[in-house]
C-alpha cells in the first residue's frame, strides 16, 4: 500500500507542470524618470516590469545611460518618454538598440509651456539700478551678459517644459496613455489596466483636490527655485515660479539683487532646490529675505507624498504676513560675483 502511495506521488509530481497554469510573461518596460516608472507601476500592476532610465540622485539634463541599461533594452517591450534633455541626444541610440521597440510619447496629445527663459527678474533689475547706474554703463552691463548668455539662453526658450509629472491633472492624462498602450501590447491584460488606472485616477484627483484646497487661501502665489522644474505645477494651482539660475548659469552679483528685491517686493519666502544642486546662492538670498531653502526633487518615485510635501512647505512658508522687508537686507553685490 505504502510503495503504491509513493508511485502515485511521483506520477503526480512528473505530470505537475503540465496540469499547471503558466503565468502571463510581463512586459518589460523602461521609463525615463522615476515618476513616470511610478505611473506604469500603478498603471501595469503585476504584468509589468518596469525599469527606470535616469537612475536616483542623476540629473536628466546631463546623465549617460549605463552600457547594462542600454543592453536591457533590446529587450523591453516599450520606451516612454517625456523629452528630459538627456532624451534628446540619446534617443537615436535608444532606438538603435532596440529598433522593433514602441515608443510612447507622454507629452503628445497635452498642452506644453514654454521652459523660463529666466528673465523674471529682469524689471526689477532695471528699477533697483536705474539711480545707480548711467543708461550707458547699463546697456554695457547687458551686453556683456548676454556676450556669455545669449546662445544658452535663446536655446532655452526654444525648448518646452518636459516637467509635465508635475501636475496632478496632467498625471491622470499620462496614466490614460500608459494604459491604453498597455492595452494594445498586451491585449489579455486589458481588464486589469482599465481596473488599475480607474484606482490610479482617484487618487490623483484626491491628490490634486487636496493640494487645492491647501493653496487656495495663498495671499502670495510666488516662490523661488534653484531650477525651473515646477512650472506645470506653478500653472495648475496659479502659481509663479522664479527661476535663480538663468540658461543654466549661476546669477551674477546684479542679477542677484534683482532677485532678492523682487522676492521682498512679492513678499515671497519659499526657496526650493533640488539636492543634486548647489544651495549656497538660495541660502545667500534666503537670508536676506528672511526665507527659508527647502530641498525637494520632483523626481522622487513617492509621487503623491512628494507632491503634497511640496504644497505643504509652500504654504507654511508663504503663510507668513509680512509683505515686505527693509532694502537694508539686501546682499552686496560686491560680495557675489559671478
Amino acid at each position: 500500500m505504502r510503495s503504491l502511495a509513493l508511485w502515485f506521488s511521483l506520477l503526480i509530481a512528473a505530470a505537475g507542470p503540465a496540469w499547471s497554469i503558466e503565468e502571463p510573461a510581463r512586459l518589460r518596460v523602461f521609463a525615463s524618470v522615476l515618476p513616470i516608472q511610478t505611473f506604469v507601476k500603478a498603471v501595469g500592476g503585476e504584468r509589468v516590469t518596469t525599469e527606470v532610465m535616469v537612475l536616483p540622485g542623476h540629473s536628466p539634463a546631463t546623465y549617460d545611460p549605463s552600457p547594462k541599461q542600454v543592453a536591457a533594452l533590446a529587450e523591453a517591450d516599450l520606451y516612454i518618454r517625456v523629452g528630459v534633455p538627456f532624451e534628446t541626444a540619446w534617443m537615436k541610440r535608444i532606438q538603435t538598440a532596440n529598433p522593433d521597440m514602441p515608443i510612447l510619447d507622454l507629452r503628445d496629445g497635452l498642452r506644453l509651456r514654454s521652459q523660463e527663459a529666466h528673465d523674471h527678474a529682469h524689471a526689477h533689475e532695471h528699477e533697483h539700478e536705474q539711480n545707480a547706474v548711467s543708461t550707458q554703463q547699463h546697456a554695457q552691463e547687458r551686453m556683456a551678459d548676454a556676450s556669455s548668455e545669449s546662445a544658452a539662453a535663446k536655446e532655452m526658450e526654444m525648448e518646452m517644459d518636459p516637467h509635465i509629472w508635475t501636475s496632478p491633472l496632467l498625471a491622470r492624462k499620462m496614466a490614460i496613455a500608459i494604459r491604453d498602450r498597455l492595452t494594445a501590447l498586451d491585449p489579455a491584460g486589458a481588464e486589469l489596466y482599465a481596473e488599475n488606472q480607474q484606482r490610479f485616477d482617484a487618487e490623483l484627483l484626491n491628490l490634486h483636490q487636496s493640494i487645492q484646497s491647501r493653496l487656495a487661501g495663498l495671499g502670495n502665489r510666488t516662490f523661488l527655485v534653484y531650477h525651473p522644474a515646477w512650472g506645470y505645477f506653478a500653472d495648475t494651482y496659479e502659481l509663479q515660479q522664479i527661476p535663480i539660475e538663468r540658461a543654466g548659469k549661476e546669477p551674477g552679483p546684479r542679477r542677484l539683487s534683482a532677485l532678492i528685491a523682487q522676492a521682498k517686493d512679492t513678499g515671497t519666502r519659499a526657496i526650493f532646490v533640488q539636492p543634486e544642486f548647489d544651495q549656497r546662492t538660495a541660502q545667500q538670498i534666503a537670508r536676506s529675505i528672511n526665507g527659508r531653502v527647502e530641498a525637494v526633487t520632483p523626481l522622487a518615485a513617492d509621487y503623491m507624498d512628494n507632491l503634497q510635501r511640496f504644497a505643504a512647505i509652500l504654504a507654511d512658508a508663504n503663510s507668513v504676513s509680512e509683505a515686505k522687508l527693509p532694502e537694508t537686507g539686501n546682499l552686496d553685490p560686491s560680495a557675489d560675483a559671478p
